[in-house]
């Protein structure tokens, strides 16, 4: 050290020696003058107690049973009462950092000489000496500083600051107990590892509470937190080793002051650490729940009842220490979830989404998709993690859609029964429409399409007579879209508008001829939010995520569901009527949910997308699937998604097993229960001519195609035997061969008769899709009777 530091030094010593004395003075004798004038001023003139602005806290997301699944923090911080701290944590703490706090009123002047000698001598700092309160002073400074360099300032080793933080030490002593004092320290110290406060320290450190802290580890974070970064124990062994000196020492500090035996002290300086470090996620990205959570933090970020300014709202959220109740259900999740896991997989580039609803209040009960959330390995485009919110629409951190297809067609069939339509009415089709009269947009404009031509799904360019339920049950393009007609394209489009129906890009809806079947883009917790209308007998709810914000202060801040009567009570019982024949006479057939339950399938021109959406008297959901790529540009045709292999992918294929597997689990401590029936005065009664003569030979039809069928089932075991064996017949390698496998098939109920009813919803398939219609070539040669067989 040279000679200039060391005179330096000695002066520093001087002049604090006095302002020292003054100090100690002060509080006995009330400034009689036995210091300087100047000093006695110093320490006598006090000015107020430091600003203290409230700690920054951790923002908790819980679900319906108050268990955690996000949090969101500046700080990993959770302040407690000082009740709530194990009493062997407050003698630790007290020992190590000031063990004379309860005796002197601000400033330690004993410790603060001996570390003010020790430094002196070493030529640099080598020995804190600040008292307990000394500490708080500072931290309150540096968490109360807006920018950089009042942090700077606060933490600057310098005499001008070490004065001014005695002085507001000796101020925050008049105006606070010694315990509150303690609390604050104990809420607003950093322990390492990035735990700020006690109780965030014992569960990041030890997977525990404060209250719960046992001697031995009460030691160690009173030891962390003279030097948190170089014992921060999640760094690596080096660091714990600093970390269990720091402890050891402790410990014979408490028992040099006959806080605990010396035996205490040396069995508890034989155990080891026992560190279990707990994670202490932050943000959507690392939350059990990242799709539901996501929607949430989007929730709050654009609404202005949170906060003025966008700034304001994110520091609430981040600083805030809010407890915010939401709606998620852990049992409608995880349901939600394994459905999903089981038929589709992360990697795949296809992608299912589903979203739950609960009717009458529009709580949303889950959102789950099929990739997991967050940025892929080097940043890949395509892989088994998006950043896309795939359950809703963009406004919530989603992408863009997909066309909703059929599942539209029930705000037709809602709009016809309100316009006094029964059940059994309806007219005669023809194989194929071209919209070029009678649709008109809500502005009045003609929307008419001359150039498009409607074909039915199955493509064969049939029509016939149908009723409103046949037309619903078999998804008949050419009936909707006359329909649609009928009753008008903007009642159709206005009934839409009040289920909740918008984009999901957030733009208009296209109002165009092909409304009814779903030409607009879409997200699954819109379209749910909108079926939950008819189980709630024409209630449409805003969907809604939060159900309560609790403050730090214990206020709580209840949000009401926001719904409204958008239409009659027994028109919604009617649609839930006429969706109810879905399962067992439409396009769902021989996949039953095990309760009541309603819905529709939607699978879009080209297969371009694949939904189905239905619900219960308890729950509301939408299924959809498309490729992540872009729907347009890849169908889902000839494509292997998770363990299977899809000639084409339709809504009851594969959304609709979703659903239905979702359902059940969901609902499966829940009470089955009925729809009110539909008041067939106002509904019943009604006739199409030619509708039972079609039906029967349908029926003729249907039967013949069963003995076929039983030919066809005994024909596939001598391939199959042929397969096992080698023979001539073998199909080894064939992409078919697991659909027409046995066992395979069992996971299709009534496979034959599934497959007709869905290709009806695809309009242009004839056109667009010439051979979708077909097998492949191969298999088109060696079973002749497959294509007629599988669309029966």
């Amino acid at each position: 050290m040279t000679v200039l530091k060391c005179i330096t030094w000695l002066g520093v010593a001087g002049a604090l020696s006095g302002v020292l004395m003054a100090a100690l003075a002060a509080p006995v004798v009330s400034g009689a003058g036995i210091a300087t004038k100047n000093a006695a001023d110093t320490f006598i003139d006090l000015p107020s107690a430091p600003r203290e602005e409230p700690l920054s806290q951790v923002t908790r997301l819980v679900d319906i049973r108050g268990r955690t699944f996000a949090q969101f923090y500046e700080a990993n911080r959770t302040a407690i009462p000082l009740a709530r701290v194990a009493p062997v944590m407050r003698k630790a703490i007290v020992a190590i950092e000031d063990a004379r706090f309860y005796e002197h009123g601000g400033l330690d002047v004993i410790g603060t000489l001996r570390a003010l000698l020790t430094n002196t001598q070493a030529g640099g700092i080598k020995q804190g000496g600040s008292s307990l309160t000394q500490q708080l002073v500072k931290n309150i400074l540096v968490e109360s500083a807006r920018t950089d360099a009042e942090r700077d300032r606060a933490r600057a080793p310098n005499l001008a600051r070490k004065i001014s933080e005695l002085r507001l030490a000796l101020a925050l002593e008049r105006k606070y107990r010694k315990d509150e004092i303690l609390e604050k320290y104990l809420n607003i110290a950093y322990f390492g590892a990035g735990a700020h406060g006690v109780e965030a320290a014992a569960r990041r450190f030890f997977s525990t509470t404060a209250t719960d802290l046992t001697l031995t580890q009460a030691a160690t974070l009173a030891g962390a937190v003279r030097a948190p970064y170089s014992t921060d124990p999640s760094l690596g062994e080096a660091h714990r080793a600093r970390l269990k000196m720091r402890r050891d020492l402790v410990l014979d500090r408490m028992a040099g002051l006959n806080l605990i035996s010396q035996s205490q002290a040396a069995q508890a300086k034989r155990s080891a650490l026992a560190i279990r470090l707990r994670p202490e996620p932050g943000g959507c990205s690392q939350s059990e729940h990242p799709y539901f959570c996501l929607y949430v933090h989007r929730e709050l970020m654009t609404n202005q009842v949170f906060g003025s300014t966008a700034a304001v709202r994110q520091s609430r959220m981040t600083r805030g220490g809010l407890v915010i109740r939401t709606s998620l259900d852990p049992v409608a999740q995880e349901a939600a979830e394994r459905a999903i896991r089981q038929r589709v997989a992360p990697a795949d580039t296809e992608v299912a989404a589903e979203a739950m609803v609960e009717p009458g209040t529009g709580w949303i009960r889950a959102m789950a998709a099929s990739k997991r959330f967050g940025r892929n390995a080097k940043d890949r485009k395509n892989g088994p993690r998006t950043t896309f919110n795939l359950v809703a629409d963009v406004r919530h951190g989603g992408g863009q859609g997909l066309q909703a297809g059929s599942t539209f067609k029930v705000f037709t069939l809602a709009t016809a029964l309100k316009q006094g339509w029964r059940f059994g009415q309806g007219f005669d089709t023809p194989g194929a429409l071209v919209p070029a009269e009678g649709y008109r947009d809500c502005s009045g404009r003609p929307v008419n399409a001359p150039g498009t031509q409607i074909h039915n799904a199955s493509g064969e360019g049939k029509g016939g007579p149908h009723s409103i339920e046949t037309g619903t049950w078999k998804s008949v393009n050419i009936f909707y879209m006359m329909l649609e007609r009928k009753v008008g394209l903007c009642n159709v489009v206005k009934t839409a508008r009040a289920l909740g129906v918008v984009r999901a890009d957030g733009r208009p809806l296209r109002e165009v001829p092909t409304f009814t079947l779903g030409v607009n883009e879409m997200d699954p917790l819109t379209v749910a939010a909108s079926f939950a209308t008819f189980p709630a007998r024409g209630r449409y709810c805003r969907p809604l995520a939060i159900v309560e914000i609790v403050g730090r202060d214990g206020r709580r801040t209840p949000v009401s569901p926001a719904c409204d009567q958008v239409i009659e009570r027994q028109v919604a019982d009617a649609v839930n009527h006429v969706l109810s024949g879905v399962f067992d006479k439409g396009t769902m057939r021989g996949q039953d949910p095990g309760r009541p339950a309603a819905g529709k399938t939607g699978t879009n021109n080209g297969y371009t997308s694949a939904w189905f959406a239905g619900y219960t008297p308890h729950l509301a959901a939408a299924v959809s699937v498309g490729d992540i790529r872009g729907s347009y540009r890849h169908p889902l045709t000839g494509v292997q998604i998770g363990d299977e292999y899809y000639g084409s992918v339709q809504g009851a294929s594969l959304p609709g097993p979703i659903w239905v597997d979702s359902m059940r689990a969901a609902l499966r401590r829940t009470e089955p229960k009925g729809f009110p029936g539909p008041d067939m005065s106002r509904f019943g009664g009604g006739h199409t001519p030619g509708l039972e003569e079609a039906e029967e030979r349908e029926a003729r039809e249907d039967g013949r195609g069963r003995r076929r069928g039983h030919r066809t089932f005994a024909k596939r075991h001598r391939n199959l035997f042929d397969w096992l064996t080698g023979g001539p017949n073998s199909r080894r390698g064939h992409p078919h061969f697991r659909r027409e496998h046995p066992r395979v098939r069992r996971d299709q109920p009534r496979f034959r008769r599934e497959q007709p009813r869905v290709r009806r919803e695809q309009p242009h398939y004839r056109r667009e899709q010439p051979r979708a219609r077909w097998e492949p070539p191969r298999m088109r040669r060696e079973h002749p009777r497959a294509r007629r067989h599988r669309h029966r």
